[in-house]
């Protein structure tokens, strides 16, 4: 009988990228995937950005060990580099590999599978604990996964990823006060430039149409690198343009980036190969409607708070975030769809000093909002911070509540512009629920979610003519012809139906 596997994600866009890679070396290793009550590796990618995150993957390695015994419970990710011992003493847990050996977490685990049921590791009768691989160098921090692949649908469904991640860059050395990252990730890496365009290339040929290049501090990337005698210095821009000009990706979406490495080049980018380009345009890709850079920018804000960022130790102050949203909305134009990270209750921060957050959110063009309540990371300086000056919680779910409210109207209106418009989107794999409805998942290359009339394939490249917004709150579509343009007789057909 083939051996199993289940991977639990929790985190961010680079955490998953992590743990898809896992996932990519089980399969080539003939593992096939399975729920994690059936499972017979149970890897649990944490996170540790919160005490929330930390909570929650507890909450899963007890349920999976509850439910599943006999499953070996390999724990990686942020919160195995910041507490293995921790995470090693508790039931069911068979190893413990911090971000600093993530690149010997298949190694390390496909060991564990090799071995008969009921086996224990010598180190755990020695010390009580599962072992651990965990260190402070970061050596062996950096995946560099097989090549990312648009996946079909596997079992469990939930896991399937039309757009895989591609994670480019690894740690953050940008020290805000409230951030455990650069403790549990270490210090900015990149993955070099030949070996982006070969997974990139790898991607394509694989039938890929999507690709979503992230990293902890994407806009670092390159930063690293050698620079070759007489080349210009390797900068995300230049990346990007590489992959846009010697690859033939249909499209490629930027994932998060501070505010400040949005530079001039970058912007560039966006002129170049954003938009709404009808087939034959250089941008647009032979037989393509739509930009092949998408338009969408995530750009974490955190406060709106002058003296609040101060704090926190972040780059930027809140006229420099207004500007680059200028620059970003002048090179994508008005379809652009912003999202950004905003932190509540920070420590000391004061009602007035939340009132200029939300000033600031109600006078940009935001789609959507991450919203967090700070929780204090041991170790960082907000840790510190926190004991002297804490926002008692009811302000902080006051706050919340507020700017959920406010996030959920920026998203309304937002989305609301785009009915009776065409755009280009991808098809998604898409939950039963809605399957039986015979409507199908997609995503605008603005980012913004349909549910498209029709069955459909995953991974297509469409054009949608967008007919309203549903009680979730996703916009309906119906699918149209690629390279058909916008006309007023669509808009006509959109309000009749």
């Amino acid at each position: 009988m083939q051996a199993s596997f289940h991977i639990e994600h929790f985190g961010c866009r680079a955490a998953r990228a992590d743990g898809e890679a896992v996932g990519q070396h089980f399969r080539a290793a003939g593992l096939v995937e399975q729920e994690p009550a059936v499972a017979d590796l149970v890897i649990v990618n944490t996170c540790s950005v919160t005490a929330e995150a930390d909570r929650a993957a507890r909450a899963f390695i007890r349920s999976a060990h509850r439910r599943n015994p006999a499953a070996r419970i390999v724990v990686t990710g942020c919160y195995a580099q910041r507490a293995p011992a921790e995470l090693a003493a508790m039931p069911g847990v068979a190893a413990v590999v911090g971000n600093s050996h993530k690149a010997l977490a298949p190694e390390i685990a496909l060991n564990l599978a090799a071995q008969p049921t009921g086996f224990i590791p010598l180190e755990s009768l020695a010390s009580g604990a599962a072992p651990t691989w965990v260190d402070d160098s970061f050596a062996h921090s950096f995946l560099e996964e097989s090549l990312v692949a648009p996946q079909a649908q596997p079992a469990p469904p939930q896991v399937a990823q039309t757009r895989p991640n591609l994670k480019i860059q690894e740690g953050c050395g940008n020290r805000c006060t409230f951030c455990v990252i650069p403790q549990t990730r270490g210090p900015s890496k990149s993955l070099p430039a030949a070996t982006v365009l070969r997974q990139v290339e790898g991607f394509v040929s694989a039938g890929g149409k999507e690709l979503v290049l992230s990293g902890i501090n994407l806009g670092r990337w390159g930063r690293d690198l050698r620079r070759v005698a007489g080349d210009p210095p390797p900068t995300l821009a230049g990346l990007v343009r590489g992959i846009l000009e010697q690859t033939s990706l249909p499209r490629l979406r930027l994932s998060s980036i501070e505010p400040m490495d949005w530079d001039g080049d970058l912007l560039a980018l966006l002129v170049e190969f954003g938009g709404d380009h009808l087939p034959g345009s250089p941008s647009a890709g032979p037989g393509r409607w739509g930009g092949r850079l998408a338009r969408h920018a995530h750009l974490p804000l955190q406060s709106g708070s002058d003296a609040v960022l101060a704090r926190m130790h972040r780059r930027y102050r809140p006229w420099h975030y207004i500007q680059k949203v200028e620059a970003l909305l002048k090179a994508a134009g008005p379809d652009l769809t912003l999202g950004a990270d905003i932190m509540v209750g920070f420590p000391g921060e004061t009602d007035a000093e939340f009132e200029e957050t939300v000033a600031l959110v109600r006078s940009l063009p935001f789609g959507y909002l991450h919203l967090f309540p700070f929780s204090p990371r041991p170790g960082t300086p907000g840790w510190a911070l926190h004991l002297e000056q804490p926002v008692p919680p009811a302000a902080v779910a006051e706050r919340m509540t507020a700017l959920r409210l406010l996030g959920a109207e920026k998203s309304q209106i937002h989305r609301s512009r785009f009915i009776g418009r065409q755009l280009p989107a991808i098809t998604l794999h898409t939950p039963s629920d809605l399957a039986l409805r015979n409507r199908t998942s997609a995503l605008t290359d603005n980012f913004l979610p349909v549910e498209l009339e029709g069955a459909l394939a995953a991974n297509c490249l469409v054009s949608v003519l967008l007919t309203g917004i549903s009680a979730q709150g996703n916009l309906r579509a119906v699918p149209k012809e690629i390279g058909e343009s916008e006309s007023s007789k669509n808009l006509e057909a959109a309000q009749a139906l």
